[in-house]
């Protein structure tokens, strides 16, 4: 009794804070928190949104680098809507970005599973995975066309040595998508594994001990628990697997250059091409906007779904 009454003395004896000080805690506050994320505004305002909105104003113009720029409103965009060029890099960026991530994050998985269990030697097979993840694009390319070379190829010897035919991996279009496909495959699995793995690490083993005691098959236990769990990881990597497919570029530059004719261009080879070798830019920049808008797009749908289904559930 006698120490609530003291509490109570106490607390009804203590100082109110001031509105002014809140005020003044509040801003103190919030311009820490803008001294940390100044700096980096100030990197994306520069290095990100400046040369965005730059795009958008070029994309209106007409220009070769050269001289003043001639604004052409939507010229280009409609010149695009009657580019046959352009809809078969569309559907060349659809038809790679439909069969490369699903593939990308099904084997992400597959392994994540696989190295996150007792196996012998997992950190040498998740140091192989990962490996590619530091070798450039532009590498990478390079150490794909001495595998896939139509003459003298490794892959084609092998088939040779083995009694096949050889592959035309440069002369014909599907098999030149195909192996940009591989490689590309190759090149972001490691990436899907590791995220997978974090997500692996938070998922409580009790769940499988009672999923065990109550006779749940592996199968199971995989179908129940681990692929909702790591649903957050999912949604990470479709966003991040389908940007990076939309922005693919340095492979096929380097394996293909967008050949043979048009088999392998995408939107991002096809904006390049005619921005810096056919040099118009102005065009190239209204390539560059619809790719930036398609991936928006995709983004936005994808949140709105993920947010959708977590507030149901």
């Amino acid at each position: 009794m006698t120490a609530t009454s003291a509490r109570g003395t106490v607390s009804a004896s203590a100082p109110a804070v001031p509105r002014a000080g809140r005020r003044a805690a509040r801003f103190r506050e919030a311009l820490v928190g803008w001294g940390f994320i100044t700096p980096n505004l100030i990197l994306m305002s520069l290095f990100l949104f400046a040369p965005i909105l730059w795009a958008i104003q070029l994309s209106f113009q007409e220009t070769r680098g050269f001289g003043d720029p001639d604004w052409v409103g939507f010229d280009n965009y409609v010149k695009m809507a009657g580019d046959p060029v352009f809809w078969r890099s569309l559907a060349n960026t659809m038809v790679f970005t439909i069969v490369t991530v699903p593939i990308d994050m099904a084997a992400g998985l597959g392994l994540a599973v696989l190295l996150n269990s007792a196996l012998p030697a997992r950190g040498v097979f998740r140091t192989m995975i990962v490996l590619p993840m530091v070798i450039s694009g532009v590498a990478t390319g390079m150490i794909a066309v001495t595998m896939f070379y139509q003459t003298n190829g490794i892959i084609n010897k092998v088939l040779q040595a083995i009694g096949l035919d050889p592959i035309a991996w440069q002369s014909e279009g599907a098999p030149a998508m195909i192996s940009v496909m591989i490689v590309a495959v190759w090149l972001r699995v490691g990436f899907n594994m590791v995220i997978y793995l974090a997500g692996l690490q938070g998922i409580s083993p009790e769940l499988y001990e009672a999923a065990r005691i109550d006779g749940a098959t592996r199968w199971q236990q995989f179908r129940a628990i681990t692929v909702p769990l790591v649903g957050p990881s999912t949604f990470f990597l479709l966003i991040m697997n389908v940007i990076a497919s939309f922005q693919v570029f340095d492979l096929i530059f380097v394996m293909t250059g967008g050949g043979p004719g048009d088999a392998t261009s995408v939107l991002v080879t096809y904006a390049y091409r005619n921005g810096f070798q056919i040099r118009e830019q102005g065009y190239g920049a209204a390539i560059g906007v619809v790719i930036l808008i398609i991936t928006l797009i995709f983004t936005f749908i994808q949140w709105k779904t993920s947010r959708t289904r977590d507030l149901v559930e």
